[in-house]
């Protein structure tokens, strides 16, 4: 009687475990922005869900000697995005609120950082 009591409380709490929402160190929703490919035409990229509080160097302009920085950002997450100029959130920054902000082609880009709206 006692296992099916403790297996009845374990499986309780693994489908109170399992329904919990995803993680809530990201921010919902993505960040788009524009890069030149290799053969020099505009290739578009997206964040899903980016991380609060960590520094992510764009993949595609990390090296500053052999690519040209991104641009044309759009934020469509729930939270502030500061973009940086150079890889490891180092350089000039811009901030984007959430949902809304944007840049154009003359903000130029290559890592970024989330900060949720109540660390703002």
């Amino acid at each position: 009687m006692r296992f099916r009591t403790a297996l009845a409380a374990a499986s309780g709490a693994l489908a109170l475990i399992v329904t919990l929402p995803t993680s809530a160190t990201a921010a919902e929703g993505y960040f788009r922005y524009t890069y030149s490919g290799l053969d020099g035409t505009p290739q578009v990229a997206v964040l899903e869900n980016p991380e609060n509080g960590e520094c992510i160097t764009l993949p595609e302009v990390a090296d500053p000697d052999s690519s040209s920085p991104a641009h044309s950002p759009r934020n469509r997450t729930d939270a502030f995005i500061e973009v940086f100029t150079e890889p490891d959130c180092t350089g000039d920054s811009f901030t984007l609120r959430p949902l809304t902000g944007y840049g154009s082609e003359r903000l130029k880009l290559r890592s970024i950082v989330v900060t949720p709206p109540e660390e703002s």
